[in-house]
């Protein structure tokens, strides 16, 4: 059974004439014809009765007619479907991001992404860069929103720079000030991200110190910054996170801004370098180079 069967069987249907189902179809008489009785020899029984004088649907071309159009339509359907998604207007569009990511540049996105492609779905998934870009390198995610410039294997475009601020329990000498130079942290102890799970994190911190002249006492390794915010609140420790993280506040913890240097992170998006129209999609409604402010 071949759709064009169908559809000059549907046209023949909706007509009652085949000189006017030839002529909608473009189709010589003969060929019109032709299909009708290769579809009956494929369903093995008459589907449109003909004389000289009518055309008319038998019993069982009034079953089959239904059908016949919903199968036209599906079709149809399916070729929409793929267009829209060879276009970037439909699917499932899977992104990583960290929280400066989530904070800045995924609200504008995302709303510029539903306005301009409304059928395309979005999974998002909070993870520390480490974890992106494996996810990214198993295809288990189309965009990653990361620390600093991926590996020369993925596309990449930088988005934000951020400085890093400590971070300290109200109870640290530090609380009640606005901001330390980084040899500062020489006398203290001090609370990292391991270096699988954010590698630019890790190096800048180190990197600030050696700049210092330091070198910083690591008391602990997490992997969160949940886990981060807790040791600094029951511990004299000082921990590290973004300046979009880092917010003083009625809290356990609080942010104090490092200088001298000021350690920054750049926050890049990346993608695979395979084509994908959503990627495309995502990233034409990404914040214009230099519109956004640290």
């Amino acid at each position: 059974m071949e759709l064009r069967h169908l559809i000059s069987f549907l046209a023949i249907a909706e007509e009652l004439h085949f000189g006017r189902a030839a002529a909608r179809l473009h189709l010589a008489q003969p060929s019109l014809s032709q299909h009708l009785r290769r579809l009956e020899r494929s369903v093995g029984v008459e589907l449109v009765a003909r004389n000289s004088h009518s055309v008319r649907l038998t019993p069982a071309g009034e079953a089959f007619l239904d059908l016949a159009r919903e199968i036209v339509a599906k079709v149809d359907q399916a070729g929409q479907v793929a267009r829209a998604a060879a276009d970037g207007r439909t699917g499932t569009l899977r992104i990583g991001y960290n929280f400066p990511a989530g904070q800045r540049i995924l609200p504008a996105t995302l709303a510029a992404l539903d306005h301009r492609h409304p059928g395309v779905d979005v999974e998002m998934h909070e993870l520390r860069t480490g974890p992106q870009l494996s996810a990214l390198a198993d295809g288990k995610l189309d965009v990653a929103l990361v620390y600093g410039k991926p590996p020369g294997t993925l596309h990449s475009r930088r988005l934000l720079r951020l400085p890093l601020v400590a971070v300290v329990g109200h109870r640290h000498p530090w609380a009640g000030r606005e901001r330390v130079p980084f040899s500062d942290l020489a006398g203290e102890s001090c609370v990292l991200f391991r270096r699988a799970q954010s590698a630019a994190m890790y190096d800048t911190i180190l990197s600030a110190a050696r700049t210092s002249g330091i070198q910083l006492t690591i008391a602990d390794e997490v992997d969160d910054p949940g886990a981060t915010a807790i040791l600094a609140a029951v511990k004299p420790v000082v921990g590290f996170a973004s300046a979009a993280r880092g917010v003083s506040g009625p809290g356990r913890t609080t942010s104090v801004a490092l200088y001298d240097p000021v350690p920054v992170l750049d926050l890049y998006a990346a993608w695979s370098a395979a084509q994908n129209p959503l990627v495309t999609a995502f990233l034409d409604c990404l914040p214009a180079p230099g519109s956004l402010q640290p």
